[in-house]
């Protein structure tokens, strides 16, 4: 296919995020609308962008590929994420709109203290800057592969233009914004991933009822394991897991919840998130749907499958075996999965970071708006140069590295957030700060030292250990001190 037609799509993309943009932002460009649009967002436009958020480029390339090495026992780690978002509306939401908060973490400045609350707004700046960037590392890279390359155009351009792109449609009105736009791109990744679905099902010479067939015959539709308790993909695992993991990566993340505090009210807020919650599932199974299929045509044409498992999809969608117009569709799909990631990052971090750091809400509306369109910059040259620094590196084991390592960030806040809502116990406020960083150091001690002695390999339980010994620090650091008052739990 023509390059000069796939930079016209491209192109075509992005102005009509700038149009949304021009549009949603030209009556309001003050703090208020850039953080939480004025509280006035649609709850139903919040939940089918919040979708797209969740679903990263690398989701988009990776969980179709995971099916090889574990079939779609993914999907028990996805039915606890359902459980997650239930307990996020019934617990957490309504504590942020109590207290009115704009930055989740604010509620440790109350609940605990100021050192309570600097740390817990640093450990997601760090764990979200960096973990967003390679997530858009990863998709950069895959773009200027398979696409950009073809036109000899530099990867550092490719990184600058397209974060360029996304300071472009977010500087002005942020969350406001987002919630549009990141609509937009949801509606166009779960349209491509149905096309790609629909070109492989063709190329099978199969209608859908034996698209059907094909998915329950194949030895890789196994979703459940029940048997072997040392395996990571153990159920009880994966379940259990999937709950913590969206309580800490959705629930106590600025990013996500940014979103809902956005909504009108409560109500509207709990209503997105149940609505959100239902339809990450069966998004979730579409994706690994089509990694059985991809599989399956392999072994029906005899097709060698890279040794990456997130290679899978880009080989087949840019090597010309599913017709040479799936690029087409490959590329809108992974570039609305990467942005609707990378944008709402970018206005999250830039909250955060004016807010629980910089304290901009003390500050006169027009110093604040110049501090936060500077901070916003500065966030955007930031992502650029992590970037850069990853494709100096140039290994991805670094990156698989950069995750672990962010994972373990969410434990301290998990464990902040439990012992603050579910205790009436008062911690010394300044030794926090050594708690939460002690924490993820012992995890990382246990995982070795079990993985040397028993051979056990943590999994996403990890996560839970982490919170568990945070909340044990929290606990021992509040011994001798007094309670507080009721009134501070939800």
């Amino acid at each position: 296919m023509n390059s000069y037609i796939i930079l016209f799509i491209i192109a075509a993309y992005f102005g009509i995020l700038l149009l949304i943009a021009w549009i949603t932002g030209r009556k309001s460009t003050s703090n208020e609308a850039f953080f939480l649009g004025n509280r006035k967002s649609p709850w139903y436009i919040v939940s089918i962008g919040m979708v797209g958020t969740s679903l990263s480029g690398v989701t988009f390339v990776s969980v179709p590929g995971m099916v090889r090495s574990i079939d779609m026992t993914y999907m028990q780690t996805v039915l606890g994420f359902f459980f997650g978002y239930i307990l996020i509306a019934k617990v957490l939401l309504p504590l942020y709109y109590k207290l009115q908060l704009t930055t989740i973490y604010s509620y440790l400045d109350d609940r605990i203290g100021r050192h309570s609350y600097k740390t817990g707004a640093s450990f997601f700046l760090l764990s979200k800057i960096v973990g967003a960037a390679a997530r858009l590392y990863l998709v950069v890279l895959i773009l200027q592969h398979y696409v950009f390359s073809t036109w000899n155009i530099p990867f550092a351009v490719t990184v600058v233009i397209s974060i360029f792109l996304v300071w472009l449609y977010t500087y002005r009105s942020g969350i406001k914004t987002i919630i549009w736009t990141d609509t937009l791109q949801a509606l166009c990744l779960v349209a491509m991933l149905i096309v790609i679905i629909w070109q492989v099902k063709d190329k099978m010479q199969l209608d859908f009822g034996g698209m059907v067939q094909t998915l329950q015959a194949s030895p890789h539709f196994r979703i459940f394991e029940f048997d072997d308790w040392h395996s990571t993909q153990h159920f009880v695992k994966q379940f259990f897991s999937g709950i913590f993991i969206t309580i800490v990566m959705t629930g106590l993340d600025q990013d996500m919840m940014q979103k809902n505090l956005s909504c009108k009210s409560l109500k509207d807020a709990q209503k997105n998130m149940y609505t959100y919650g239902f339809a990450f599932t069966p998004v979730n199974f579409l994706f690994l749907s089509l990694g059985v299929l991809l599989v399956a045509l392999a072994s029906q044409q005899h097709i060698e499958l890279p040794a990456m498992n997130d290679d899978i999809l880009p080989m087949f969608c840019t090597s010309g075996i599913l017709g040479h117009s799936i690029l087409v569709f490959f590329t809108i799909g992974i570039i609305a999965a990467a942005f609707s990631s990378a944008d709402s990052a970018l206005t999250a971090l830039t909250t955060s970071f004016c807010i629980d750091i910089l304290g901009v809400e003390k500050e006169q509306a027009q110093t604040a708006k110049r501090t936060r369109l500077a901070v916003h910059l500065m966030i955007s040259a930031l992502f650029a140069i992590i970037i850069l620094i990853f494709k100096a590196v140039n290994s991805r084991s670094v990156i698989d590295a950069i995750y672990m390592i962010a994972s373990y960030t969410y434990g301290p806040l998990l464990g902040l957030f439990v012992f603050g809502l579910f205790t009436k116990l008062q911690p010394r406020d300044k030794f926090v700060p050594y708690i939460c960083i002690l924490s993820p150091l012992l995890c990382f001690a246990t995982d070795y030292l079990v993985k040397q002695y028993t051979g056990y390999v943590f999994g996403y339980e990890m996560l839970m250990l982490n919170g568990g010994l945070t909340f044990l620090g929290l606990w021992l650091s509040s011994l001798n001190t007094k309670r507080i008052p009721t009134i501070h739990n939800s």
